[in-house]
């Protein structure tokens, strides 16, 4: 496998396989057994001085806490591999770049790269689903999954984002891959302080074409026991182009849309009010954004491009979501912490049209190939903090419980009739979470959580569809129902202090994941293909004359939900690791093996959503180094790989596809330099091994050189300059292409210009 630099040399990497788990655990266990170093370190530090830390150094393990396990707990208590990006790494890493799944790519091992789109398709994490949350509420639409979250993240109101890799359960469905917790910013000034930043993007191949100008305003302070920040921002973009020179196609993951030509705007505001140990929070987000195609995509060459000689006539791409959250927190509440939440959310999210392709067979036979989904999401829930001395001194139980109401449609704009089911969700889960420190130096820790789902199909006419036959697939009734399930969760897990400084962890979780059931009803009827069970059983014998379903009954173009009604799935996560911080050096490592029976996985060359047994594995690698107070080196690598039975014999037997897995590795490496006279200058070199398994795509690898430095005055006002992709590096991005399998081509050198000015 190779991988291109900009430099014109290669770098090899050899296969892998399970013995890199060991030679990881080996790590693990070395790298929390280096006493003598700690102590060293230790002692340097208590001769008057701090510990020093530099530019994107974590907070000591005893200081940083983490909400992304539901409630406050010091990463010390963590029994699970965790990253937190402060407010100042995130200014400074969105000088050239301002997309959040950018940020996540280039800071936490397991995700895998960013596809540099709106949407988030094949973005997993540690080859699996993974839930974003924005200040402890899910962003995502369980019952039709739609990817356009990530990337439409205002990170201007971020004051940090917080990562916990591996299953989970504790928000409910979602998590089988890692939790990312997005907390907003919130007044802190005594008086009101406004801050205007502007932003200025080009690619130097086409820089009059391809500028991109966005404005954020905010505002912020106290009065009293009230708090605020508020702040509107808006971007456009014009074109973009690869390394080439070459125009990208404005839907090149087909039906995700792509980032040029767009225009989106946000509104947010947080308001709270605290008093004494009381604290209550009211939050407002609204995005809403278009993408304006000039041409469709063309997706019969090795590159996806623009297709000019068919311009485009369908509606705009529509982001239009509003979310609403309250919150209540009681420190002195009688049984402990008190935390209640109430949330709705409100989403319209419009798809760009498509056309019938080799790379799209299964397109809306009459009218636009063009939908759109609406849902809304309610949600109530309560967290208590209970100290359970009596157990053992300094023991705490945290236990709650949630309820959510879903509603989900998807309708073909133009016509507004159903091209998926109706749906309906009640959903309650109970849990506690027992964290006991047994001894001085080790702490167990324990929980489980219970959900029951009442969910409502509703009856609906799958309309026709073109699949590239002579004849179209017939319309077909799909008979919905009222179904329950439920599911039962376990985690465990134990921390031991090797020394002050330094730990070891081991734990086991599980999550799960609801399929996307509105996918199985939009494609009723032909979900395992021609010539399936399912689609005998709804065309019988229709079409026999192409040598399907030849001894099927005459047709009766009916199927019921209840016959293709897919599994929720359940993921078992296993991980072993340790992380340190002795002041100048900061590290973790981490090794993980991630089970399942119930595995979804889509087939873009049929069209096919399927669910198998799977097994994926992998280990995770972040280290930081203050070579002095002004200059840090650093950086992270991950590896990850996975197979699955294929065949569904019950044996694991293939490797999972590249929209899984689009790069076994992937890492970033840098340096940064802050200078006494306010300057501080950034290198990044990211690099991915790409992919080559079984007959899937060859996903070729890359590494990128990324350069940025910042200018901070005496006034606080702020000055910017970043270069994405400096060496305008030719390469496929990985993960786009994995989408549908075909090459999607990257991001030619950018170039960002950002002034921020605070009143």
């Amino acid at each position: 496998m190779e991988i291109r630099s900009g430099l014109g040399k290669e770098v090899v990497f050899k296969g892998v396989n399970m013995r890199f788990q060991i030679s990881l655990l080996a790590l693990c266990i070395g790298l929390g057994t280096m006493p003598s170093f700690a102590q060293t370190a230790e002692d340097e530090a208590g001769a008057g001085e701090a510990p020093l830390t530099g530019a994107g150094a974590v907070t000591q393990l005893d200081t940083l806490v983490v909400t992304a396990g539901r409630s406050e707990s010091e990463i010390a208590n963590v029994a699970q591999n965790v990253k937190v990006v402060e407010r100042d790494e995130i200014e400074k890493l969105t000088i050239g770049n301002t997309d959040a799944a950018n940020l996540v790519s280039r800071l936490v091992p397991g995700f895998q790269p960013d596809n540099q789109t709106i949407s988030g398709a094949s973005e997993t994490y540690r080859g699996r689903s993974m839930l974003i949350l924005i200040d402890g509420v899910p962003r995502t639409t369980p019952l039709r999954n739609n990817s356009r979250i990530l990337s439409l993240i205002d990170l201007d109101t971020i004051e940090r984002v917080e990562v916990v890799s591996g299953a989970s359960s504790l928000y409910g469905a979602g998590a089988t891959g890692g939790v990312i917790n997005f907390i907003t910013r919130k007044g802190e000034s005594e008086t009101p302080r406004w801050t205007v930043e502007t932003r200025l993007e080009a690619q130097t191949s086409h820089p009059e074409e391809s500028l991109a100008p966005s404005v954020t305003v905010s505002v912020e302070g106290r009065k009293g026991s009230f708090d605020y920040f508020l702040s509107g921002s808006g971007d456009l973009s014009r074109r973009l182009y690869d390394a080439n020179g070459n125009e990208m196609a404005s839907d090149g993951l087909l039906g995700q849309g792509g980032g040029d030509r767009t225009g989106f705007g946000s509104l947010f505001g947080r308001l709270g009010y605290e008093e004494g140990a009381r604290r209550f929070d009211l939050s407002f987000d609204w995005t809403y954004g278009e993408q304006h195609p000039d041409f469709y995509t063309d997706y019969s060459g090795t590159r996806v491009r623009p297709d000019y000689s068919d311009p485009y006539t369908g509606e705009p791409l529509v982001e239009d979501s509003k979310y609403v959250t309250a919150r209540f927190a009681d420190d002195a509440f009688s049984l402990g912490g008190l935390e209640l939440i109430a949330f709705y959310n409100d989403i319209e999210k419009q798809s760009p049209e498509t056309r019938l392709s080799p790379a799209n067979p299964f397109v809306l036979a009459d009218g636009l190939n063009q939908t759109v989904l609406e849902g809304q999401r309610f949600g109530l829930g309560a967290t208590v903090r209970t100290p359970a001395d009596r157990l053992f001194d300094g023991a705490e139980f945290v236990w709650g419980t949630d309820y959510t109401f879903d509603h989900i449609t998807q309708k073909q704009v133009g016509t507004g009739s159903d091209v998926a089911s109706p749906l309906d969700q009640h959903q309650i889960g109970l849990f506690g979470q027992l964290e006991v420190p047994v001894t001085d130096r080790l702490r167990l820790s324990g929980g489980m959580r219970f959900d029951a789902f009442w969910l409502d199909v509703k009856d609906f006419t799958r309309p026709a569809y073109d699949v590239g036959l002579p004849v179209a697939l017939p319309p077909i009734g799909v008979g919905g129902g009222q179904f329950d399930y439920q599911q039962a969760t376990f985690n465990a897990g134990a921390i031991y202090d090797v020394t002050d400084a330094a730990q070891l962890y081991g734990n086991f979780s599980q999550g799960y994941e609801l399929a996307d059931i509105g996918a199985f009803t939009r494609r009723a009827g032909a979900n395992g293909g021609f010539g399936s069970a399912e689609f005998c059983d709804a065309y019988g014998n229709a079409f026999a004359g192409f040598g399907l379903c030849t001894t099927s009954p005459a047709p009766d173009f009916f199927v019921s939900y209840a016959d293709i009604a897919p599994e929720p799935q359940l993921v078992n996560t296993f991980e072993i690791g340790t992380r340190a911080d002795w002041g100048r050096l900061r590290a973790s490592a981490s090794a993980f093996l991630s089970l399942s029976d119930n595995g979804l996985t889509f087939d873009a060359g049929t069209n096919t959503v399927t669910q198998q047994k799977e097994r994926i594995w992998g280990g995770e690698l972040t280290v930081a180094f203050d070579v002095s107070d002004a200059f840090t080196l650093g950086g992270i690598l991950g590896y990850v790989e996975g197979r699955y039975d294929a065949d569904g014999d019950g044996t694991i037997d293939s490797y999972l596809p590249n929209n899984r897995i689009a790069t076994t590795w992937k890492g970033d490496v840098y340096a940064d330099y802050r200078f006494e006279n306010g300057i501080s200058t950034r290198a990044d070199v990211e690099f991915f091994s790409g992919r080559e398994r079984d007959a899937y795509p060859e996903l070729e690898g890359v590494a990128l050189l990324h350069l940025s430095a910042q200018k901070t005055f005496e006034n606080g006002h702020k000055l910017g300059v970043g270069i994405y992709n400096v060496f305008d590096t030719d390469y496929a991005n990985p993960t786009a292409s994995a989408t549908r399998g075909i090459e999607v081509p990257g991001l030619g050198r950018t170039i960002g210009v950002s002034y921020k000015a605070v009143f």
